[in-house]
């Protein structure tokens, strides 16, 4: 039988992952320990951990093999410590935020989300989040670990403008993922029926509210509940009660690169543009300005994209890395990950190509590993 680990390589050094010194972002110590009673009730065992894009967050359950199927045939439960949500309130909120972010902010509906870029005035990406329409306020969610940088660069734009920004530390969130999913919060009594990508819903867990969140079409199966503190721990029991199955960061990685999501800051940074990424669902060219919108708009008009986002299959073991002829980079791979498919181990990569150069099916080699470039969402 073959050996259902992702590598026989240390985790951070396959994953691509550089783990995120909790302390550097303002991880708040307080906030970290009721994260750690939700871990307790997802799990009767105890699960190794390590740091994970600004939070302590666990490895793996006991097989990242069996956790990323769980992912892909049923539902897997698995904490948010490493996002955060913050909220923008007061009477200029949309206007102002319509024009600091690349999508349409002012024409959400009540109860509806959008992802979108930051960028700065040279067009390059700070950061990444959701903005949904709350009503009387507007939720960003985006990684604990961007929650500073954002607020520091985005406060600066706030001079006569009605607007607070308030980073919730109130409340945390849990999410399911999978193809069962919706099943398994039926089964806990939080109705999900009918809900599109990326709506927003309130329900009630034990008397007390939750927000649930839809996740967007390229995350299909995923659903976020978003709680008080104090209510983490048994909200995960009763999911894990009603059928799903806890999974560490190990297997969600491996999903991750499965559907072809990037991460900021290891697949997206800030010397990358917009339109290279492939994320199109960031972009909104028709919203008027914004900050970066003049250089958006030149790339798209004069169709000057040279880079694009896209997938790499491996022949073997790989680690990130570039690939160049003559003095160019035509690739680079900014993520690997091996995973478990039809018995044996495929290793795939994320990471961006030189449209000219390599396309689709091309086969070029990094760190002496041959790769062949690959449409995303991988097929396995």
């Amino acid at each position: 039988m073959p050996s259902w680990g992702f590598s026989d390589q240390p985790w951070n050094s396959l994953s691509g992952v550089i783990p995120v010194d909790a302390s550097q972002v303002g991880y708040n110590q307080s906030f970290g320990m009721a994260q750690e009673t939700t871990y307790q009730a997802l799990s009767r065992e105890q699960a190794e951990t390590a740091p994970y894009l600004g939070a302590e967050m666990p490895i793996s359950f006991g097989d990242p093999g069996k956790e990323l199927e769980i992912l892909r045939a049923g539902c897997g439960i698995f904490d948010l410590a490493w996002r955060q949500q913050i909220v923008a309130s007061g009477k200029d909120r949309v206007r102002w935020l319509h024009n600091m972010v690349t999508n349409n902010i002012r024409d959400l509906k009540p109860g509806r989300g959008n992802y979108n870029f930051v960028l700065n005035a040279q067009g390059r990406i700070l950061g990444d989040l959701y903005i949904f329409n709350r009503g009387e306020s507007l939720l960003m969610e985006t990684d604990k670990a961007q929650v500073d940088p954002l607020l520091t660069a985005m406060k600066r734009f706030i001079i006569m403008d009605k607007v607070e920004l308030t980073a919730d530390q109130s409340h945390v969130g849990v999410a399911v993922c999978g193809p069962k999913s919706a099943e398994v919060l039926e089964a806990a009594a939080l109705s999900v029926a009918g809900m599109d990508a990326l709506e927003v819903r309130d329900c009630a867990f034990s008397d007390d509210p939750v927000v649930i969140i839809r996740g967007p079409e390229q995350k299909p199966g995923w659903y976020e509940l978003w709680v008080k503190t104090e209510l983490a721990g048994s909200l995960s029991a009763k999911l894990r009660d009603s059928g799903a199955h806890p999974v560490g960061t190990e297997a969600l990685e491996a999903w991750r690169v499965l559907q072809g999501i990037p991460q900021y800051g290891q697949d997206i940074r800030d010397r990358d543009l917009p339109h290279e990424t492939e994320q199109q669902q960031a972009l909104n060219f028709n919203k008027g300005c914004y900050i970066g919108q003049e250089i958006v708009e030149r790339i798209r008009s004069r169709g000057q994209v040279h880079r694009k986002f896209t997938g790499f299959e491996f022949e073997g073991p790989a680690t990130p890395g570039k690939h160049e002829a003559e003095g160019r980079v035509l690739a680079e791979v900014t993520t690997v990950r091996c995973v478990p498919a039809s018995g044996t181990q495929r290793c795939l990569g994320l990471g961006y190509v030189r449209r000219e150069s390599v396309p689709t099916g091309a086969t070029i080699e990094v760190n002496g590993v041959k790769a062949r470039m690959v449409d995303l969402p991988f097929q396995i």
